[in-house]
């Protein structure tokens, strides 16, 4: 028994990644970093979840949701900024763990975060699809039945042929290198960003105040809308909207001055993007009454529409149908870097860590595509959803953690961190308990789901992972 905890325990040496990692080209610069997490945590929520969690859970205070989320994310990009500065490699919260606590805990987060990126291209790219169908149809294409969604033997579709395309363009942008896959995130995001500033000046000018009152609404016995009960129960909704900060820490490898970009990137894309949830939270539910955007799957469109600003709502459609490749950019990246951590330390096969001449891991992106693509374009996975946050928030939970074992480290066998976390030992406590706060209130679905899918990950572990890595070569 002491034999399998020494080998469950067993620590990667950082020598080892900054060996491996030097193959990877480091070419992502910090406004790159931004302009990838921008791109991850203010995708299309921006424009629903503000008038989703108003008329849900908190009425005008979602603006205070907003903020409580922030905080709670906050928290963890900060453990992240000071775990990247001090361990710039890829594969972020994986590699970082398996330095900190040992190999299998590490291969847990690694894997816990699989479920996130794995999942998350594939929704990314469905939404996509949903997008692009709708405009075809707008303009009176008619899309066969057997190529217009997931397998569905009710409805008569077999594949989603917007989700593989959505997919494959991304793979193969990706593949020519992450420098001009940084220009066109930065472009897709700028146009982004000039779109909310128009919804807000334009919004802005159809505001009443009495729609801000009451700001809290009371509480509705039984429910979870309304008072304090409210504002956390949106804040937990929120809370996921902001995790997207943690695919740029998997680009460490190949960011220019990691130990400084990354916590910029990191803390600067938390930053902005609760800036622009606040400011487009107070416009929307001063234009109409929070009521309004109940069962609203398109509340900042609506609201446009209603108000006589038809341009402006069809340009924020069609921008919402562009902006989503940008979190597809995001999240493809730092999937595929995750699983060429995984080749580079034989946790799973040698080759999804091999570098191409170009100094990328496409082997690795390939894979990751072609899986993702059987997953978004064929599979119904609306179920899995839950797997996105509860894979997240293990990940913070081990990182926050990770401070107090790092913290001893700096300085010594490990480099003085360029940035620290604040009030240490009392704030990574604190990340730690809001993150499990988070991970209690998801419903038992996720639950469930994540057990089965650590389950799994166990037996990868054992019967492979353990077996091959190359720890045992030591």
């Amino acid at each position: 028994m002491g034999r399998i905890w020494h080998r469950l325990n067993l620590k990667q040496k950082p020598e080892y990644y900054i060996e491996k990692d030097s193959n990877l080209k480091r070419e992502i610069r910090t406004v790159d970093l931004i302009g990838l997490g921008i791109g991850m945590v203010v995708g299309t929520a921006i424009f629903t979840l503000p008038g989703i969690v108003a008329a849900k859970y908190a009425g005008p205070a979602v603006i205070i949701s907003f903020l409580v989320g922030a905080i709670g994310a906050g928290l963890s990009a900060l453990a992240y900024g000071e775990m990247a500065s001090v361990l710039p490699f890829a594969g972020s919260a994986f590699s970082w763990i398996s330095i900190l606590f040992g190999e299998f805990w590490g291969w847990i987060v690694g894997w816990s975060l699989l479920a996130e990126y794995f999942i998350s291209v594939a929704f990314v790219a469905s939404g996509w699809s949903v997008y692009m169908r709708a405009f075809l149809e707008s303009l009176g294409v008619k899309i066969p039945k057997f190529i217009n969604g997931g397998f569905n033997t009710s409805s008569g579709s077999v594949i989603d042929i917007f989700a593989v395309f959505a997919i494959l363009l991304v793979a193969v942008i990706l593949s020519k290198g992450v420098s001009q896959a940084s220009k066109i995130e930065n472009t897709i995001v700028s146009v982004k960003l000039l779109v909310i500033i128009l919804f807000v000046v334009i919004g802005i000018t159809e505001v009443h105040v009495q729609n801000y009152t009451p700001f809290i609404p009371l509480h509705q016995a039984g429910t979870s809308f309304g008072g304090v009960q409210g504002i956390l129960a949106g804040a937990s909704q929120i809370f996921i909207a902001y995790v997207g900060f943690d695919a740029i820490a998997a680009n460490a490898a190949e960011t220019k001055n990691p130990s400084k970009a990354m916590p910029i990137g990191l803390l600067g894309t938390l930053s902005i993007g609760t800036f622009l949830f606040v400011v487009v939270s107070l416009v929307l539910v001063g234009m109409f009454k929070y009521t309004a955007y109940t069962n609203n799957a398109e509340p900042a469109s609506w609201a446009l529409r209603e108000t006589g600003h038809y341009v402006a709502a069809n340009l924020l459609s069609v921008i919402a149908l562009v902006g989503l490749f940008s979190a597809l950019i995001a999240v493809l990246l730092a999937s595929s870097r995750l699983i060429y951590s995984f080749g580079r330390d034989q946790l799973l096969p040698k080759k999804l860590g091999t570098i191409n001449k170009k100094h990328m891991p496409n082997y690795a992106l390939w894979v990751i595509t072609t899986a993702s693509i059987i997953l978004g374009s064929i599979l119904p996975f609306d179920f899995l959803s839950s797997l996105v946050s509860a894979g997240t928030l293990i990940a913070f939970i081990f990182v926050s953690l990770g401070i107090y074992a790092l913290r001893p480290r700096e300085g010594k066998d490990l480099p003085e961190a360029k940035f620290k976390m604040p009030l240490y030992p009392v704030l990574p406590a604190c990340s730690v308990l809001f993150s499990l706060m988070i991970f209690f209130n998801l419903n038992i679905d996720a639950k469930i789901l994540i057990f089965i899918w650590s389950l799994l990950g166990v037996i990868v572990y054992v019967f492979y992972g353990c077996k091959h890595s190359n720890l045992v070569e030591k």
